[in-house]
């Protein structure tokens, strides 16, 4: 029976080759990331670490939407974000093609720490699946009525959208009637409709503009408010 002999490379006997000991001392690091997670609470405006399949991803939260206990609205962005080469490599791997997404608290690890690279599909090469385990946070119309002095509130939310266009598309037609109808106004407000994000956190106070006129919903907003 023939024996293989293994050698350790370095300089020193029984040492550690340079490429060797930077990857041991990456993994070390990386574990002491995962150990030592510096947790997420709702509110805090950072880049978060998300659970996607056997992989950890680097998340960002939508501004304004990132306070809810159970779902908030993220984008999956390249770990080496905002270095120049990572839009390219995460247009590539199918980073930047996701858009906002609504991801469960219970998939959030902590705040992005920059050791948790390796054990992302961009450091292994790989492209995103098509399938993260997330649902499209998409788009929203709001239509809002402002006193001269910006002071006001949210007349109607309209959504979700699944593209923006869709929304646009509404947004425009609710001006229109806006502008076109003298019974639309509400004394001592400009009323104007907006494309927004779509706000997870208060999606019972949206309604579906596939289930009604978007026309007939304003209309019946401003009689409530008048």
């Amino acid at each position: 029976m023939k024996r293989r002999l293994f050698r350790i490379c370095g300089n020193a006997p029984g040492g550690l080759a340079p490429e060797d000991q930077a990857a041991v001392d990456q993994f070390r690091t990386m574990l002491a990331a995962l150990r030592d997670m510096e947790p997420w609470t709702p509110g805090l405006y950072r880049d978060i670490a998300v659970r996607v399949g056997p992989f950890v991803e680097r998340a960002h939260p939508r501004p304004g939407d990132d306070h809810g206990p159970d779902l908030i609205a993220v984008s999956l962005v390249h770990p080496d974000t905002p270095h120049a080469a990572a839009y390219l490599h995460g247009h590539q791997l199918g980073y930047t093609g996701k858009g906002w997404l609504r991801c469960e608290t219970d998939k959030i690890l902590g705040v992005w720490n920059p050791a948790l690279t390796p054990l992302t599909h961009a450091a292994a090469g790989l492209d995103l699946p098509d399938d993260v385990g997330m649902k499209p946070a998409h788009y929203a119309v709001h239509v809002e009525a402002r006193r001269s002095d910006n002071t006001g509130y949210t007349l109607l939310r309209l959504g979700p959208y699944a593209q923006t266009r869709l929304a646009s598309r509404d947004a425009d037609r609710l001006n229109t009637e806006l502008e076109g109808r003298s019974a639309m106004a509400l004394p001592g407000f400009t009323v104007t409709a907006k494309v927004s994000p779509f706000h997870i956190s208060d999606h019972t106070s949206y309604r579906d503009p596939c289930e009604s006129d978007v026309a007939a919903l304003l209309a019946d907003g401003i009689e409530a408010a008048g």
